[in-house]
C-alpha cells in the first residue's frame, strides 16, 4: 500500500510556530512532530512506500526524514516548483498505483488506514472521502426572512452540524490521469467536477479521535494534551 502526504503548505495558520520551520515538522507533545506520528501509523497499518508532496522549506523535512528506514518505510519526494493547491502536485508523480491513500501532513487521528484503503479498493469509487461530523455553534441570534424582508425565523445562538472532509481520501489513479499535469488544482475542484460529470465519490464516515493540527486551536489543545491520548496509537509506547 503506497501513501501520498501533501506537505507543501506555509502552515500561515499556525504562525508564528511556522515561520522557521514547516507546519510537518511542529512539534507536539515535545517528543514527534506531527508528521512522524502519521509516518509510524501508516507504517503501523501496513503501508511500505510514503511519497511526500513538499515545496515550502523542502529541504528542512527532506534532511529530517530522509529515505524512510528509520521507520520501516521507503520514503520518496514529490517537488513543486510552485504551490499546485491539495490535488494538483499527485499530477507530477508518474508512477501511481491502481488505488493510493493521499491526506493532509497535519492530520492526527486513530483512522483504520488499511481498512479505509482496502474498502476503497474494493469499490468502484474514483475518491473515496473520510468524513467526520462538526459541530459549530453561531453566537449570534441568526434570522431569516423573506424575499420582502419580513422575518420568517429566529434562532438564539444555534448549533450546526456538518459532516466535514478529514483531509484523508483514497484515489483511483483515474481521477488523477483526467487533469492536466502540473496545473493547480484543489481537493473542493475535484468534488465539485467528479459531482457534475457523476464520477462515483465514496463518503466513510468516521467517529472516532480527530484532530486538524493545522487549526490553531487544536494544534494547542494537541500539544498540551498529547500524554493523555498518545495511548490510542499503541506504536507511540
Amino acid at each position: 500500500m503506497r501513501a501520498i502526504i501533501l506537505a507543501g503548505g506555509k502552515g500561515t495558520r499556525l504562525r508564528p510556530y511556522t515561520t522557521l520551520i514547516p507546519k510537518p515538522l511542529v512539534p507536539i507533545g515535545g517528543k514527534y512532530s506531527i508528521l512522524e506520528v502519521i509516518l509510524m501509523q501508516l507504517a503501523d497499518a501496513g503501508f511500505t512506500r510514503v511519497t511526500l508532496a513538499v515545496n515550502h522549506l523542502a529541504n528542512l523535512i527532506q534532511a529530517f526524514f530522509g529515505d524512510g528506514r528509520r521507520w520501516g518505510l521507503t520514503i520518496d519526494y514529490s517537488m513543486e516548483e510552485t504551490p499546485l493547491n491539495t490535488i494538483g502536485p499527485l499530477t507530477l508523480i508518474d508512477d501511481l498505483p491502481e488505488n493510493f491513500l493521499v491526506m493532509n501532513g497535519d492530520i492526527l487521528c486513530d483512522l483504520d488506514y488499511r481498512r479505509f484503503f482496502e474498502h476503497h479498493a474494493a469499490s468502484d469509487a474514483d475518491v473515496s472521502v473520510s468524513s467526520y461530523q462538526r459541530d459549530v455553534k453561531v453566537d449570534f441570534g441568526v434570522l431569516e426572512y423573506d424575499a420582502g424582508n419580513r422575518l420568517t425565523a429566529f434562532r438564539e445562538k444555534p448549533d450546526y452540524h456538518f459532516d466535514v472532509s478529514m483531509g484523508i481520501y483514497c484515489i483511483n489513479r483515474r481521477a488523477i490521469e483526467r487533469l492536466e499535469r502540473g496545473a493547480s488544482y484543489g481537493f473542493d475542484q475535484l468534488m465539485i467536477d467528479g459531482i457534475a460529470r457523476g464520477h462515483p465519490i465514496s463518503i466513510q464516515p468516521f467517529s472516532g479521535f480527530w484532530l486538524d493540527i493545522g487549526r490553531p486551536d487544536d494544534y494547542s489543545y494537541a500539544d498540551e494534551h498529547f500524554a493523555e491520548f498518545a495511548g490510542r496509537f499503541p506504536f507511540l509506547k
